[in-house]
C-alpha cells in the first residue's frame, strides 16, 4: 500500500472523503472502531493504516480499494455518494455563523470576570476570546460565538470586533480606556452593564471560566507566544481566517478534549 502512497497522501484522501460524506471524525472513528486520536493521526499523515482498517474505511466512506490506492486517484467535484443530498447540510456546521448578541455577552462576561486585572488589554482580551471559541468548538463541535479569527502578526484577531465595540460604546455598554502598562501603551475596555447570563449556556460559561482561570493573569507577550504554538494558528497562512476544524488536530497542552485514547499496536 505505502509503496504507492505516502501516509500524507492517504491521510489527505481519508480527510477529504470523510468531509464529503458529511461525517465528523468521531462518527467515522466509531464506525471503523478506532480511537478519535488514531483517526486524527491518520488524517495528519502521522500513522499508517492496516489492511483491515482500510477495508472498514472503504465501506463507510464509499470508495473501492483499487481506486483509492491508485496513484492517479482524484478527488474532484463530480465524486458523489448515494446520500449526496444531505452532504451540504451536514458540512455547514464547520462554517461559523457570527452571533453578535452572543459575542457581546461573552465579551461582557469576560470583562466582568477580569475586572481589575491591569494586564487585560486588547491583546490579552483577543486571545481569551480566541481560546474560548476554539476550545468550545473542540469540546462540543458547535460554535460559541461564531466569530472568525484572522492570523495576524501578534496573534489571532476576531473580525468585526471594532465595529461591534464601537456600537457598544455608543450605547454606553462599554467604555474604552487608554492606559500605560509596564511602559507600554494599552487599550482596555470596562463593562458598563452586566452580561445577560440567560444568553449563555452553562457549558459556555464553563469553557470561558477555564480559559480565564488559565490565562487571564498572563502578560500580552506570554499569551501571544502561547497562541502562536496552537496548531490552528500554525496551520494557517498569514492573513487568512483560521479554520475551526483545525482544533481537532491539537495535541497537549492545547487540546481540551479527552478523546478516549487507546493503546494501539502499530
Amino acid at each position: 500500500m505505502e509503496d504507492k502512497l505516502t501516509k500524507k497522501d492517504i491521510g489527505f484522501r481519508v480527510t477529504e472523503l470523510r468531509k464529503r460524506k458529511g461525517l465528523s471524525q468521531e462518527d467515522l472513528a466509531k464506525s471503523v472502531q478506532i480511537s478519535r486520536s488514531s483517526l486524527t493521526q491518520i488524517e495528519l499523515g502521522n500513522r499508517g493504516v492496516d489492511v483491515l482498517e482500510l477495508q472498514k474505511l472503504s465501506i463507510h466512506l464509499g470508495f473501492s480499494l483499487d481506486e483509492f490506492l491508485s496513484a492517479d486517484f482524484e478527488l474532484n467535484p463530480d465524486f458523489a455518494f448515494e446520500d449526496a443530498p444531505s452532504l451540504e447540510k451536514k458540512e455547514r456546521i464547520s462554517i461559523p455563523k457570527f452571533h453578535a448578541e452572543k459575542f457581546k455577552n461573552v465579551l461582557l462576561y469576560m470583562l466582568e470576570r477580569c475586572a481589575g486585572k491591569p494586564n487585560v488589554g486588547e491583546t490579552v482580551l483577543y486571545k481569551l476570546l480566541y481560546f474560548s471559541d476554539f476550545n468550545y468548538y473542540e469540546l462540543y463541535e458547535e460554535h460559541l460565538t461564531g466569530a472568525k479569527y484572522r492570523k495576524l502578526p501578534y496573534g489571532p484577531v476576531p473580525q468585526k470586533l471594532d465595529s461591534l465595540i464601537q456600537q457598544m460604546i455608543e450605547k454606553e455598554q462599554l467604555q474604552r480606556v487608554k492606559t500605560v502598562y509596564r511602559g507600554y501603551a494599552q487599550t482596555r475596555y470596562l463593562p458598563l452593564i452586566k452580561a445577560n447570563l440567560k444568553e449563555l449556556k452553562a457549558s459556555e460559561t464553563e469553557v470561558i471560566d477555564r480559559v480565564i482561570e488559565q490565562m487571564s493573569d498572563w502578560s500580552a507577550a506570554s499569551i501571544s507566544q502561547y497562541s502562536h504554538k496552537d496548531l490552528p494558528w500554525l496551520a494557517t497562512k498569514e492573513g487568512e481566517v483560521i479554520n475551526y476544524e483545525l482544533a481537532f488536530y491539537r495535541e497537549a497542552p492545547f487540546s481540551v478534549r479527552n478523546y478516549g485514547e487507546e493503546k494501539e499496536e502499530q
